[in-house]
Parts: structure tokens; sequence; C-alpha cells
């Protein structure tokens, strides 16, 4: 991806090195299962982070990143500000206003409207404070924990969890609160594979328009799928467990996650991503 010398966000809050107090996961497999688990859930992350304190904490030495994250960081903040751009073009083309949300940096653990998260969880959307959260060591554990190396594959990420962001303002996110209340945990499950599947889609519109602003290099899209497929329920559970449960999938299988990027990707539009077809929604 060309990034380099681009215009950053300047919606960043940069917490690394200030704690964020709570429950601190373990490492080792533990660690690996968890994140492959609770991974891009960003619709609303309640239910992984309700386990988790409240409580606060931070540090009063200052961070010091290394020059692989200072570069990690600054990539984070060009993807976000093209995601800025394209969705504010997407929304005003409906004759709507897009509110930029705010990327949160943190390392170790962080506290958000939704509670407490361990890095552990891996990038999450919050949709109480229009928040996304990232723990930039991720960007070396989707190479190499996920085998799905490139800094498009990492864009994919980003790209996602704004996705969960537009869901918000669509009000999207607030019906499925709604039904999370009404159904049960087999039936809403059927549902949240349709809203993960959905910012799927999203994260394809936002590639289609950064290939017609030129920003895409050769086998970009490939490392998006890649990382699509990494992060597909069944691939997490073949990996976690060693065998599929295809009726407690919650994100949607890896040719489910790659068919919805491509199909935002060849449509570029809004209008094409309707996953909840065929569900009373």
């Amino acid at each position: 991806m060309k990034w380099r010398g681009r215009r950053e966000s300047t919606n960043v809050e940069d917490r690394r090195g200030g704690g964020g107090g709570g429950l601190a996961i373990g490492g080792g497999l533990g660690t690996v299962v968890i994140l492959l688990v609770v991974m891009f859930l960003g619709g609303d992350p309640s239910e992984i982070l309700s386990g988790l304190s409240d409580g606060g904490g931070s540090s009063s030495a200052p961070y010091e990143e290394s020059a692989e994250e200072h570069d990690h960081a600054d990539f984070v903040k060009v993807v976000l500000a093209d995601t800025e751009d394209v969705w504010s073009e997407v929304f005003a083309e409906e004759g709507m206003t897009y509110r930029n949300p705010t990327l949160v940096m943190y390392t170790g653990s962080v506290q958000s409207a939704c509670g407490t998260a361990s890095s552990a969880v891996g990038p999450f959307y919050c949709p109480g404070d229009e928040k996304l959260y990232i723990d930039l060591s991720f960007y070396d554990e989707l190479k190499n924990e996920f085998q799905a190396p490139g800094d498009f594959a990492m864009a994919y990420v980003i790209a996602h969890e704004v996705g969960h962001h537009v869901q918000k303002q669509l009000g999207t996110s607030d019906k499925m609160n709604v039904l999370r209340n009404r159904l049960s945990k087999e039936e809403y499950n059927k549902y949240s594979v349709r809203l993960e599947l959905q910012a799927d889609y999203f994260a394809g519109v936002w590639a289609n328009r950064a290939r017609s602003m030129d920003l895409l290099e050769k086998d970009d899209i490939q490392e998006a799928l890649q990382a699509a497929s990494a992060v597909g329920d069944d691939t997490i559970q073949r990996r976690a467990q060693g065998y599929v449960v295809p009726e407690s999938f919650t994100h949607g299988s890896a040719k489910q996650r790659q068919d919805w990027f491509e199909k935002g990707y060849e449509t570029g539009t809004i209008e094409g991503g309707n996953t909840f077809a065929g569900l009373n929604f």
C-alpha cells in the first residue's frame, strides 16, 4: 500500500505505556487461543469484556517506542485518514454526514466504554464511545501467529473495525443490541455472523475506493484475503481445538469473510452489503 508521506489522521489517542488496569490475560497458548476467538468482534464487545475489571491504573514513566513501532503507528494513522476520506465521500453520496471515529493506541490493557480489555482480545471497536482500540504489537502477531503478512493485511483489520463504526452510524449496532436481549445465544450468533460479514463488506468498499485513489500495490488485495481467511471461524476453531462447530460461529467462515470482502471491493457502495437478507432484521 502506498502510504508513506501521506496525511495522517489526528483522531488518535495515544495511551501507550499508560496501563489500563483490570485483568491481565496470561501469555503463551492461552493468549493465542483467546486472541483467535475474540478478535474482530467489534459490534459489541461487552460480552467478552464484561468479565474484566473496571479498574484503572497508570504509569508516570514516558513511553518509549521502538523505530518499528513508530512505523506501525504512522501506518495506522494513514489508513485511518484514508477511511475518513472514503466514508465521508460514501456518506455524502447517500445524503448523510459521516462522523469520524477515534483510534486509541495502547499497550497491555485499556479502559473503554465497554469495559477493560487486555491486548489479548486483539483490535476491537466499542460502540459505546465510538472508538477503535489497538495494541500495535498485533501487527507482528498478524504476521507471525496468523500467517497473514503484509501491510494491507493490517489495513484490512483497521478497515473492518471502521466498518463497525459505519454500522453504528447506520443504526445496525443498535438493532443488534435489541436482538441480544430477545434471542437465544444460538439464534443471536446467526445475526452476529451477518454483522461481522457486513463489516468485511465495508472493508472491501474502502479497498475499492483506495484503488480508485491509486493507493494499492500488487498483492494488496491478496494480503487482505489471506487475513480474512486466517480469522474465519472455521480456521480459528481448527487451530484452537482441532475441529469445527458451525453452530457456534459468530464471525463467519473463511470463505464467507473472503467472499463478502471481495463483494465490497467489486461494488464500492453501501447498497450491496445487505448481509442480513433472509433474517428478520
